[in-house]
């Protein structure tokens, strides 16, 4: 499986023509799903996501009941090209874990996750489609099969792990690997469909992780936005499948809040958790930029695209942030 998921890897980076993706004025977060959308935030960007969770686990097997407090985050930034985004993402955990014939509790504090890394958009189908075909009404209205071609970015980072972490494989390495391949299709009606293909720690233990995330966003609101999210992982150390609903708010061009929910299908452990998360922005975008088209061998300015009143920059569930609903 790990050498399926590295070709698959290799072939969409090297059999993808590059463009350009585009800077929005309302802010592109990744919450509160926990995918990741395929466009950046823009140069000059600086963007901070953070939520609080509480959930409980129950582990029929190994009898145990665990409530466990969270804090994720990430923090993002758009530089040097529209299409690249540097970020660390992370959570911080603290479980709290009783065992059915054990008198005492055990408690666990670590990062579930932090990784360092960088996003590049590879193929970005909207940049050159209008919508309108002024020769044809029909063209213009009739359903196209080109809309089920989605934007296509790649992920690249390292996690960090410090001390005795009792949430990773015991044979962790301080320092591995996390790659995936990110999509995102805008479809008309403020509908944004974004799937995640995730190895992690690849290649520096035994125990390696392969994650799949589909998420699917609504707008239903110039400010509210609905979502539902699937989550399947596969590892010896951990398998799950999980599914995540909830919505956000969006205050401003530069701040939303968010809340969602989690529930999984299975009982080693059964999980049920909740979540309440906001986004912010500091918005320093400046200039429009010439970006060679190496499709069509000439070079166009980049304009600054204002987003549909009738759609909230909320995603993928997340990069959820439906980002460029009307590109």
């Amino acid at each position: 499986m790990r050498t399926l998921f590295l070709y698959s890897l290799l072939c969409l980076f090297f059999g993808t023509a590059s463009v350009t993706a585009q800077y929005t004025e309302t802010i592109n977060s990744n919450r509160p799903g926990q995918s990741q959308g395929a466009f950046s935030v823009g140069t000059g960007v600086l963007q901070f996501e953070t939520g609080l969770s509480y959930g409980q686990d129950k582990h029929d097997l190994l009898n145990y009941d665990e409530n466990r407090f969270g804090a994720d985050y990430a923090i993002r930034y758009g530089f040097w090209k529209e299409q690249l985004e540097v970020s660390v993402i992370g959570s911080f955990l603290t479980a709290n874990r009783a065992f059915d014939n054990l008198p005492d509790d055990s408690r666990f504090t670590n990062f579930d996750a932090n990784t360092v890394g960088a996003k590049y958009l590879l193929y970005d189908p909207y940049k050159y489609d209008d919508g309108v075909d002024i020769r044809s009404w029909k063209k213009t209205h009739s359903f196209s099969w080109d809309k089920l071609i989605p934007a296509i970015s790649i992920y690249a980072g390292a996690n960090i792990l410090f001390g005795d972490n009792s949430f990773v494989p015991e044979d962790s390495t301080p320092v591995s690997p996390k790659v995936a391949v990110i999509t995102q299709n805008n479809f008309p009606g403020g509908w944004v469909l974004v799937t995640n293909l995730i190895g992690d720690r690849i290649f520096m233990t035994e125990q390696p992780a392969y994650t799949f995330i589909g998420t699917l966003t609504h707008s239903f609101h110039p400010n509210w936005a609905a979502f539902v999210e699937g989550q399947v992982l596969y590892s010896d150390f951990y398998s799950d499948d999980i599914v995540r609903a909830g919505g956000a708010y969006l205050f401003s061009d530069n701040f939303q809040l968010d809340v969602s929910g989690l529930y999984n299908f299975r009982d080693t452990p059964k999980r049920w958790e909740v979540n309440l998360g906001i986004s912010y922005r500091y918005d320093m975008h400046k200039k429009d930029e010439m970006i060679e088209d190496t499709q069509r061998g000439s070079k166009k300015k980049k304009k600054k695209k204002k987003k549909d009143d009738n759609e909230i920059d909320l995603e993928d569930g997340g990069d959820n942030g439906g980002d460029n609903e009307n590109q």
